[in-house]
């Protein structure tokens, strides 16, 4: 038995030594190709002097554009870290890395894309309201996004986990799943409601405290911005022994679903309620940090007791690190407050922008 155990180790360790020769290496029990292409080379060369130029020109349209580009990489950051499982990103060169398959490149790709039309939208159609200007950013930016999805396909770069080939329907373009129509816009949606919020914070916006909250209005936009953001990243996790009744699509459950969605309405309406005058930074700091106290434990339970069940390869990027005095992956105590960093940022874009549509006119 010892030797045996003896020959699996020495095999592990050819195994690494190979992979840091060819270009590969060991990444959270997974090894992935990093040797880069002429044509995914000749890509992120196209992605830095895209970047550059942005630096040059929106600057003419925008103020503070370096904060806005760091705002704006924020947000796509906290997706890509978020939503790492679901996607491969190969041969890109072991110094386009940020984190495991994470790369700095793509996160500046696309935010110097999002941006640039954000940027352009903003000062061509200042005179129309915030959400009609956020209707523009999706019609434009959706097909460019598939597009540039089918672009990463098209060079090797971008593949998809099994357990997302394996809930889509089987159309797919260069390797590209037509579902990334879907994917698409919510992705935009989460990213520009990120930093739209936070760029109230920037041009020191004023928002107006409301004497009364519409809670029936901000549950409904809870309720959709839960939903579409759960129906994405369903094949990452499995919801396993809710009642039968409770299951509306796939292993998605009222259940489950509705807890997120009344914790988020909740805390985010009760923190405008009694902090009606705190600036907006400090709310959002307020809004994840209640929604951190009651998440985690929620989340560490449902896993305890098997309700929740995450997919090999979001198992894959683990370090079996784990919350002290628990089972819960400690990259699953990040991944939460990363969640709801994205929905609440744009639930309370959606918000702000119905509340105080005559501000953000003109």
């Amino acid at each position: 038995m010892n030797h045996i155990v003896c020959l699996m180790a020495v095999s592990r360790n050819w195994e690494i030594i190979q992979g840091r020769l060819n270009g590969t290496l060991p990444i959270a029990g997974s090894i992935f190709d990093k040797t880069p292409t002429p044509e995914i080379i000749g890509f992120e060369i196209a992605v830095l002097i895209g970047f550059l130029a942005a630096l040059f020109i929106l600057p003419h349209f925008a103020k503070k554009i370096l904060l806005r580009f760091a705002i704006m990489a924020c947000g796509v950051l906290i997706f890509e870290l978020f939503t790492a499982p679901m996607w491969r990103n190969l041969k890109m060169g072991s110094w386009a890395y940020l984190y495991q398959q994470v790369s700095w490149i793509l996160t500046l790709g696309w935010s110097t894309l999002i941006l640039s039309v954000v940027v352009f939208v903003d000062y061509l159609a200042r005179s129309k309201r915030e959400l009609v200007r956020f209707a523009i950013y999706l019609g434009i930016l959706t097909p460019i996004v598939f597009g540039f999805e089918v672009l990463l396909g098209s060079l090797g770069l971008r593949h998809y986990s099994p357990e997302v080939m394996q809930t889509v329907c089987g159309i797919q373009i260069v390797g590209v799943p037509i579902d990334a129509l879907y994917y698409a816009p919510v992705f935009i949606s989460l990213i520009i409601g990120f930093y739209k919020y936070w760029s109230f914070v920037i041009d020191d916006i004023p928002v107006i405290p409301l004497a009364r909250i519409p809670w029936l209005r901000t549950l409904w936009i809870t309720v959709v911005s839960v939903l579409l953001f759960e129906f994405m990243i369903e094949p990452m996790v499995e919801n396993i022994g809710f009642p039968h009744w409770s299951y509306f699509y796939k292993d998605l459950t009222f259940i489950l679903t509705g807890l997120w969605v009344l914790a988020v309405w909740i805390s985010t309406n009760l923190v405008d309620r009694y902090f009606p005058h705190w600036d907006l930074a400090h709310r959002f700091l307020v809004y994840l940090g209640v929604m951190a106290f009651v998440s985690i434990p929620v989340e560490g339970w449902l896993i305890e007791t098997g309700h929740r069940v995450y997919g090999p390869s979001a198992v894959a990027n683990f370090t079996h690190l784990t919350l002290p005095g628990t089972n819960v992956p400690i990259e699953v105590c990040f991944a939460i407050p990363l969640y709801f960093a994205l929905v609440i940022g744009f639930i309370r874009y959606i918000e702000i922008s119905i509340t105080n549509k005559e501000t953000f006119c003109g």
